[in-house]
């Protein structure tokens, strides 16, 4: 651009040519204010870094602390809320980005620029001032050698007129007279050799200064404007780059704002109702009416009847707290054999199995513990099997390694599984405790009867006894029909202490090893043995299958505890495979429900979501 000016003739050094000083004045200016501009690109970036500290430390403030019963079922509003919180953090990353490109790409460059302008300037008007120094010197040569003429010529007019005076004069000798025409030659020629001097001097002096004003200061000045349109360009050129800096990461900010409204538009109302019916459901029945007490009618019963009213009343009433705070005594049962180990406080504040929790949130507390626990499993199970081989191939290469020093690890691998068994053995027990119950309290045969504010058991025959009525004290007692014998319970607890002899040896490739007792089987069922009389159809029903399988080859029950099927035939999944090759599963036939194992590798299982 500044070439083509300079070959157009709007030049500087063309118009400008005499303007050195406002030239020199003008440039500084522009490179001052180039570098203010700098300025402002640095002082900007450390906002951008200022403002992407603040939105981090904004995220951080209003980050949700972690709770683990939380993180099971998150309101779909604090997911949203958290994912805004992770957008807001890229763009506190995408506002870093622009201040980091703004310093690198932006404000260097500008500096460095500013630099060169002022090396370059600097150069220019030193060059300008040696030229219009060697200039005046050559003019004050010039004005010398004009006083040395203007001198000699008066001093040669003051020769001639000595001469002409004492030539007119006749007192004066010749001697007098010759002297005086001497001197008046030698003035005339000092004259005339000053005026030759200043007459060259002067051709000097036009010619340097023609040369200075067309050719030597007009090329200092187009240097000037050269860098100065330099600057220009560059104030230009680093606007646009300040603004393309914004451009890259504009992408990634709507991204970032998509994804806000995204996470807005992922809140659900509902399913966070339903969320909190989950969290904070309890499994007790609302109160029932309250009798009417009729004092002028004497009723011996009636005194033990309100008792037993008030007595139940208050157990279920629910205060405005919900009744995840109440101490409400639950319903044990014919199941209360399982209960009677240490019953210590968890991290939480809870019980270990959860007994002061409401029923519903009991179930859910055990189901997670089980889980928990067979996942425990899984992976000692793993290990140990891993300290088997190794112990194995020791054994087979001694000189791989001493198989002693792998023995004692597998013994406290094979001690800790025992425990974790023994552990999810009793959980499993404890979450069939609270599934029966919720069968039991919800079963026909459980239904009430209320007569005059009285509760009666529906007995075999069908009537209902008032004399015979069990007094509530705060449990709710199975009816006659859904309950158990004495001797099936006391035969479930021996059979439940049988299940915790586990070998040591941490052997697993059997239904017998205990790794497949199912936390939905019931007391009494044994290990679900085709010998065992099949239990209560109903009592099935209280137990969800975890999905279906098909055989997919014949298998005859060869063991104690597995069941035989034949290929293509259906059955309920009831335990996954705990790693020991067996999976437990149900089903019904002449002789009515049957439980048992089969080989993981003889069936195709499909689990329910």
């Amino acid at each position: 651009m500044a070439a083509q000016e300079i070959e157009s003739g709007t030049t500087w050094g063309k118009e400008l040519w005499d303007q050195f000083d406002n030239l020199a004045t003008h440039t500084q200016k522009g490179i001052d204010f180039f570098e203010r501009f700098g300025n402002f690109i640095r002082d900007r970036s450390a906002i951008e870094v200022e403002y992407a500290l603040k939105l981090r430390r904004l995220v951080k403030n209003y980050q949700p602390k972690k709770n683990k019963e939380d993180e099971e079922n998150e309101f779909s509003s604090l997911i949203a809320f958290k994912n805004v919180l992770k957008e807001v953090a890229d763009l506190a990353g995408q506002r870093e980005v622009v201040a980091e490109n703004l310093q690198n790409q932006v404000l260097q460059g500008i500096m460095l620029l500013a630099k060169n302008l002022r090396d370059e300037r600097k150069k220019a008007l030193n060059q300008g001032a040696g030229l219009t120094q060697s200039l005046h010197t050559q003019i004050g040569t010039l004005d010398r050698a004009k006083r040395s003429y203007e001198k000699a010529f008066r001093e040669a007019e003051k020769a001639i007129e000595g001469y002409h005076k004492a030539d007119a004069d006749f007192h004066l000798s010749r001697a007098d007279v010759e002297k005086q025409r001497v001197n008046m030659n030698i003035r005339n020629s000092q004259s005339e050799d000053a005026k030759s001097e200043y007459a060259n001097q002067l051709q000097i002096t036009n010619k340097q200064q023609q040369q200075h004003y067309q050719i030597a200061l007009p090329e200092v000045f187009n240097k000037l404007q050269e860098l100065d349109e330099k600057r220009t360009r560059g104030m230009k050129e680093f606007i646009k780059r300040a603004a393309d800096v914004e451009y890259e990461v504009s992408p990634i900010i709507a991204r970032c704002l998509e994804g806000m409204v995204k996470a807005a538009d992922s809140i659900n109302e509902k399913d966070d109702s339903m969320i909190v019916i989950e969290k904070y459901q309890s499994g007790f029945q609302p109160p029932g009416d309250i009798p009417f007490e009729d004092l002028s009618k004497p009723d011996p019963d009636a005194s033990n009847n309100s008792q037993t009213h008030n007595s139940s009343t208050g157990l279920n009433h629910m205060t405005g707290k919900g009744t995840t705070k109440d101490k409400l005594k639950k319903r044990v049962g014919i199941f209360g054999i399982f209960t009677g180990n240490k019953n210590n406080l968890t991290t939480d504040g809870l019980k270990e199995d959860f007994s002061d929790l409401p029923p519903t949130q009991r179930r859910k507390k055990l189901t997670a513990k089980v889980q928990e626990l067979q996942q425990k499993v899984a992976q000692e199970q793993a290990a140990s099997d891993g300290l088997m081989k190794m112990k194995g191939v020791y054994e087979a290469n001694s000189m791989l390694g001493d198989p002693r020093t792998v023995e004692e690890q597998l013994n406290e691998s094979v001690s800790r599984l025992d425990r974790l068994r023994q552990e999810l053995l009793r959980y499993q027990k404890l979450l069939e405790q609270a599934n029966n119950q919720t069968f039991i309290q919800h079963s026909p045969q459980s239904n009430r009867v209320t007569q005059n504010g009285q509760r009666s058991s529906r007995h075999s025959n069908g009537s209902s006894n008032h004399e015979n009525s069990h007094e509530d004290n705060g449990e709710d007692h199975p009816d006659d029909a859904g309950s158990l014998s004495r001797s099936a319970s006391e035969s479930s607890v021996q059979q439940a202490q049988n299940g915790l002899n586990i070998n040591n040896n941490g052997s697993s490739a059997s239904p017998e090893s205990g790794l497949g007792t199912s936390h939905t089987s019931l007391p009494g069922s044994g290990q679900g043995s085709t010998n065992e009389q099949p239990m209560n159809e109903e009592y099935y029903e209280a137990e969800t299958p975890l999905g279906t399988c098909r055989a997919l080859y014949p298998f005859d029950a060869t063991s104690e505890g597995s069941i035989p099927m034949s290929e293509g035939e259906e059955l309920q999944v009831i335990e996954v495979d705990q790693g020991d090759g067996w999976t437990r599963v149900r089903r019904f036939s002449s002789k009515g429900w049957e439980e048992g194992f089969v080989p993981t590798s003889y069936i195709e299982c499909t689990l329910y979501a």
